[in-house]
């Protein structure tokens, strides 16, 4: 597990979407303030310094060590369509799924709620965050934590919307897997082909 003493100048150098609570306009306006700044300094960063930037936004949202990275890079590069190969990878492990079903309110409290055993995934308890999960696989909050505060009903409206190749019922805490998620760089907020560039030096 990737630990971070401090999440705030990681998303400084980083960029806002990289942790959940550092969404919000406070932080949002003070890196328009220090961009400005920055403007007037010279030159911006090299080729490479753009592709290590994005290798290490990519990474530090998914709570990856280097190493743990460096493996969904391999596997991605022998699939023709790369990036659409490690997003779904990415997306498909099993603490991303429960984020994603905002059953968690960050990826972190999701790895955490795994690894706790509050979820089962094809009826079975499984407290492996990194689980590679398949079209057709279902998970649910495992029956003896339901009445645990950590999943409390919240009110309408509240929380992220969930994707659509994710089903989830929150009235009962079950959902299941309809399809791999697809890869559009504008709307996933990564640029992987940029990526795969720095992995290929």
């Amino acid at each position: 597990m990737l630990r971070v003493r401090s999440k705030f100048k990681v998303a400084k150098r980083l960029g806002a979407g990289v942790y959940e609570k550092t969404q919000s306009q406070k932080f949002v306006l003070s890196e328009a303030r220090t961009a400005k700044v920055k403007k007037g300094r010279g030159r911006g960063l090299s080729d490479y310094g753009k592709q290590m930037l994005e290798k290490q936004k990519v990474r530090y949202t998914y709570g990856l060590t280097e190493h743990q990275f460096r493996r969904y890079i391999n596997e991605a590069m022998k699939v023709i369509d790369s990036p659409a190969a490690i997003h779904a990878a990415l997306e498909l492990r099993l603490d991303s799924i429960v984020y994603r079903a905002g059953l968690a309110p960050t990826r972190s409290a999701a790895r955490q709620m795994v690894s706790h055993g509050h979820i089962t995934v094809n009826g079975r308890r499984d407290n492996t965050p990194s689980r590679r999960m398949h079209v057709g696989d279902t998970f649910s909050v495992r029956e003896g934590s339901k009445r645990s505060a950590l999943f409390a009903p919240k009110e309408e409206g509240v929380g992220m919307a969930t994707p659509t190749w994710l089903e989830f019922d929150r009235s009962t805490l079950m959902g299941k897997v309809l399809a791999v998620p697809s890869y559009t760089a504008g709307i996933a907020g990564f640029d992987y082909p940029t990526v795969f560039e720095f992995y290929s030096r």
